[in-house]
């Protein structure tokens, strides 16, 4: 009798086992596919009424003169010799960083218990694209490390799809680009390169890649040990009738069993069917000059503190394999998770002469997240009766810790703090939609007033055209078009989704944690959790690249790309021409040019506003789309443009002088503004001119872009 029970307790046990291995290995789950794209080519006059718009536009421009306050020259159609009257390129926009849930995050925000709404394919963004934000041109850029064999083969032939439906190559209704991102997190300041977007001109099996390259292999390792086989037995237990947990299962699993390929093969003799893998992005640059394949690599989001150390800094990165110009002329200056543009002279942290790792005291527009955590030790010692010299030693002791945390945010030093208790600490206070934690020495400006002087007979520097894009987890190109429906046009909320209720004790620690102490469990970190969404609050609608095109054609809007010819929006539809006009020769230079001169430059910005927004979609959206996919996808609010344009406020012109000598601070280079304009209120638009008188008299080189 007691060996059948022990034999029938074996079975049960071997059961019970045997479930959870089916269960944490997604038996009962379904596939994560492309999708299937349901929308036709949009109506060509619904593509020519945007043509017509934008030259109905210029043509109130360059109708009577328009001025702008304090301009410095009178404002001309044409400036000089060869410099067209009116533009001959047409201004194309699209998105450049789209992410589908494919991408293990963005497979993680889909889920119900996160406040998502269910797999948003390829084929959604495709749909998105064409009919919600009626964008000119997109890119699929789902993480490389998340990219079995079969998810990238379904991801090239849903590209394709998307083209194939787009109409005339040469006139298409939108342009679908294929890509990936590199994701790489240094776990030291001198080991950090940050994240890249590889685009992708061309879609033949013989012009691409065979696979995506993904950062370093332990990464990729550290991806699947985070979700091991028994978390996801657990986690699909406690979430049995949620069918997307018993997808998110399968998803990992399959990640998980992918072939990693074998290090130091090259690149072409690795079998097809494998997940490839660079550390560096010279490592990356070599993969892609090996495959021959057009393509750009578009560093962003480099300024953004939830990745990056607050150490970090491109002087780590500056030439030595980390940039390629030929592939890399681009950077992604704003997305919806903020801005990486400018440069401040405050840091987040300092590192003394022997190395010691100080908090610096605030600044009037920055508070360290160091200087905060002494701040909220201090007051709960105060608020607990301590004695103030023994708060104030505490405050310093935490400011240390704080400092010296091992994680990369100065929360682990103080437990149970709040959203509330941190406030605004670690944000930068007077910048424009600023990234979360700004890093001000991996921002955007800094890296261009940066020279390498390792080959004194050839300095280098870093010569960026300014893109933005979305950075969106859910399948939404462009999301920026209107302000609206948070919860799926914003990556990370979680607004409806029941919290759990926290009561925090009554009496809070009112001592830091050394940062050799085992780490406060993560339940107990930022706040618990539930009471702290500072990273949310810097989470926007995403930005759009611009691009002066000939023609709609892919190849088109490559070459403007690749020349620079480009300029970033954060959602709203600017047009905006940015000209050197005496170029030598008499010639004009425009947006990205180069020109190599010993006189004073010359310049002139026109810019018209966007179209405002109507509510609902036009009539070709909703005969386009299923009403049910209109909702799911646009939630019934499509680009909808009026006839009616925003009124351009000012023109804001930013110069940057890079460093001649080796060491030269850099505080003094940067000049933003550097010249402001008022426009006069007036709905066609503004247009102002003017010259750089110091520029012969410095002779230094200078760079310099506008703001409108």
């Amino acid at each position: 009798m007691t060996r059948a029970r022990l034999l029938l307790a074996g079975v049960i046990v071997l059961v019970l086992l045997g479930v959870g291995v089916a269960l944490g290995r997604g038996a009962f789950g379904a596939h994560e596919g492309a999708g299937v794209i349901t929308g036709a080519a949009l109506p060509r006059e619904a593509v020519d009424a945007r043509a017509n718009a934008q030259r109905a536009a210029i043509d109130g421009l360059l109708g009577p003169a328009l001025g702008a306050a304090g301009s410095e020259l009178e404002p001309s159609p044409a400036s000089a010799e060869g410099t067209p009257a009116v533009p001959d390129k047409s201004i194309l926009f699209g998105d450049l960083h789209v992410h589908t849930s494919v991408s293990l995050d963005a497979f993680l925000m889909s889920l119900p218990l996160a406040g998502g709404e269910g797999a948003h394919p390829a084929a959604d963004a495709c749909d998105f694209a064409r009919y919600c934000s009626a964008l000119d041109f997109w890119s699929l850029n789902d993480h490389a490390e998340s990219l079995t064999p079969e998810r990238w083969s379904e991801s090239v032939e849903s590209i394709r799809q998307c083209n194939a439906i787009a109409g005339d190559p040469n006139n298409p209704d939108v342009v679908s680009y294929l890509g990936w991102e590199w994701t790489q997190v240094g776990e030291t300041p001198a080991e950090h390169w940050g994240h890249r977007n590889v685009i992708l001109r061309d879609l033949a099996d013989e012009a691409i890649p065979a696979r995506p390259i993904a950062a370093a292999r332990a990464r990729v390792a550290a991806l699947g040990a985070q979700f091991s086989l028994p978390v996801r037995a657990a986690m699909v237990a406690a979430n049995a009738g949620d069918p997307r947990v018993h997808d998110f299962a399968r998803f990992v699993t399959e990640l998980a069993d992918a072939e990693r390929c074998a290090p130091g093969v090259p690149t072409r003799e690795l079998p097809r069917d494998c997940m490839e893998s660079a550390a560096t992005p010279a490592e990356l640059f070599a993969k892609l000059r090996d495959w021959g394949s057009a393509a750009l690599v578009i560093p962003h989001g480099t300024a953004w503190g939830f990745t990056a150390s607050p150490l970090a800094s491109w002087d780590t990165q500056l030439g030595a394999g980390a940039s390629d110009p030929s592939l890399q002329p681009l950077i992604e200056v704003y997305s919806g998770h903020g801005s990486s543009e400018e440069y401040r002279a405050w840091r987040p942290l300092l590192r003394g002469a022997d190395d010691a790792i100080a908090c610096p005291a605030p600044s009037p527009n920055y508070t360290p997240q160091c200087w905060r955590a002494g701040e909220i030790i201090e007051r709960r010692c105060l608020a607990q009766g301590g004695a103030p010299d023994d708060c104030a030693a505490r405050a310093a002791e935490a400011r240390t810790f704080a400092a010296n945390a091992r994680g990369r945010s100065a929360d682990d030093a103080v437990p149970l703090a709040s959203g509330e208790d941190w406030g605004d600490a670690g944000q930068c206070r007077d910048c424009f939609l600023p990234a979360y934690a700004l890093r001000p020495l991996l921002s955007v400006q800094y890296a261009l007033a940066l020279t390498s002087f390792a080959n004194p007979d050839k300095p280098w520097r870093y010569r960026f055209g300014f893109i933005a894009a979305s950075d969106v987890h859910s399948a939404r190109p462009g999301t920026g078009y209107k302000e609206f429906a948070r919860r799926q046009m914003v990556d990370g909320q979680r607004d409806g989704v029941p919290r759990p209720a926290w009561d925090p004790p009554s009496e809070l620690p009112a001592r830091a944690v050394a940062p050799d102490e085992t780490r406060t469990p993560g339940f107990l970190r930022r706040g618990a959790g539930p009471t702290d969404d500072r990273i949310g609050a810097s989470l926007f609608t995403g930005g759009l690249v611009a691009v002066h095109s000939p023609t709609r054609d892919r190849g088109a809007i490559w070459d403007a790309l690749a020349r620079r010819e480009v300029y970033g929006t954060s959602g709203p539809r600017i047009l905006l021409w940015f000209d050197l006009l005496n170029a030598p020769g008499d010639v004009m230079r425009p947006m990205g040019g180069e020109a190599r001169m010993g006189f004073a430059p010359r310049f002139r910005v026109r810019a018209i506003g966007s179209q405002k927004q109507q509510p609902g979609c036009p009539d070709h959206a909703a005969s386009g789309l299923a009403a049910d996919r209109l909702e799911r996808l646009c939630r019934s609010e499509c680009h909808n443009p009026s006839d009616a344009r925003q009124r351009i406020a000012r023109i804001e012109v930013v110069r940057i002088r890079p460093q001649q000598v080796a060491g030269e601070p850099v505080d003094g280079l940067i000049e933003d503004p550097w010249r402001t304009f008022a426009c006069e209120p007036n709905e066609a638009g503004c247009e102002v001119e003017f010259v750089d008188g110091e520029f012969a008299v410095r002779a230094r080189d200078a760079l310099y872009y506008v703001r409108a």
